[in-house]
């Protein structure tokens, strides 16, 4: 018999050692937003021969573009030789274009172009607008959703809200993550990164739902009197199978992260993320709101808040 209910505690603690530190991320990095945020223009070439980052900034601020940032990468046959160039929108068969085009050619050989994608500021502003919605709507859904769906038990809609609280958390995790990644690895997050984020959101709460489901279960069929045990009892009979699911899916996102093409790598990675930090909300997070929120316990620590404050207080 699992007591993870019992130490709901040191749960909580662990919760807050995982998002605390992509919590000040965010707060004083930011996200690195890509070009579907930001607006302008991914410029892709590939060199017939090795070129570093100085040399590719020097021939573009030589045309005006010394605020270009460039990330180099490998073809097949040879290291280095392909250059991610970011930069303000680029019109395509501009002027400015065929001018960058020879300062690069002269400077470094002939090239290729891979691809060039131009976001406008107008699209990239609506991107952004629709992003917050999407997610906005989606909780409030679930939210929704969960407390008609245990509108039998004593409290439906603080199901609900101990599903939220958990699905916030696994979202700020991976949000910190890609904070942190893009402040020291230059990983910028775009358009695809917020479908990550909302499969995320899903796959968290599908999990809870479960958790939450066999709880209902349990107290209707009373195999506990004490709720705390019940909900050790219920997570006793989920957690192997909340694992397991958790690790089939884990395995397919490693293959494709280790073997899987470098424009899906981050969109994978964010996923990944997710599907490990929604296991353990599931768990660790939701099931333990419930219970401290059953037993009083955030009751008991407003309390205890408020008389030492009486006492400093009345102490100065």
């Amino acid at each position: 018999m699992f007591h993870l209910a019992t130490h709901r505690n040191r749960w909580y603690v662990i919760s807050l050692l995982l998002v605390m530190p992509g919590i000040l991320a965010l707060l004083f990095w930011r996200l690195n937003l890509g070009i579907d945020f930001t607006g302008g223009t991914i410029w892709e070439l590939e060199f017939e021969q090795p070129v570093t980052t100085e040399q590719v900034r020097a021939s573009l601020a030589t045309e005006g573009r010394g605020e270009a940032t460039v990330q180099l990468s490998s073809s097949d046959d040879m290291s280095d030789n392909v250059a991610i160039i970011r930069m303000e929108e680029l019109p395509q068969l501009s002027e400015e274009k065929q001018r960058l085009e020879a300062a690069l050619e002269a400077e470094m050989g002939p090239f290729e172009e891979l691809q060039i994608s131009t976001v406008g500021s107008s699209v990239s502003s609506e991107i952004s607008q629709k992003a917050i919605i999407a997610v906005l709507a989606a909780s409030v859904g679930i939210l929704l959703y969960i407390a008609f769906a245990f509108r039998n038990t004593q409290n439906p809609f603080l199901y609900g809200i101990c599903a939220i609280v958990a699905m916030l958390h696994d979202v700020l995790f991976v949000l910190g993550v890609f904070a942190i990644l893009g402040q020291l690895f230059d990983v910028q997050v775009d358009a695809l990164f917020v479908t990550a984020i909302l499969t995320v959101i899903g796959f968290s709460v599908h999990d809870t739902i479960v958790v939450f489901d066999r709880i209902r279960e349990n107290l209707a069929n009373q195999t506990d009197p004490d709720f705390e045990g019940v909900v050790n009892y219920s997570l006793a009979q989920t957690i192997v199978r909340s694992v397991n699911t958790s690790l089939t899916v884990i395995f397919t996102l490693l293959a494709l992260y280790l073997f899987g093409g470098e424009s899906t790598r981050n969109f994978v990675l964010a996923l990944l993320l997710g599907i490990v930090i929604g296991t353990f909300s599931s768990i660790f997070t939701a099931a333990q709101l419930l219970v401290s929120w059953e037993l009083g316990d955030f009751q008991r620590w407003w309390n205890k808040l408020l008389r030492r404050e009486t006492a400093a207080a009345a102490a100065s």
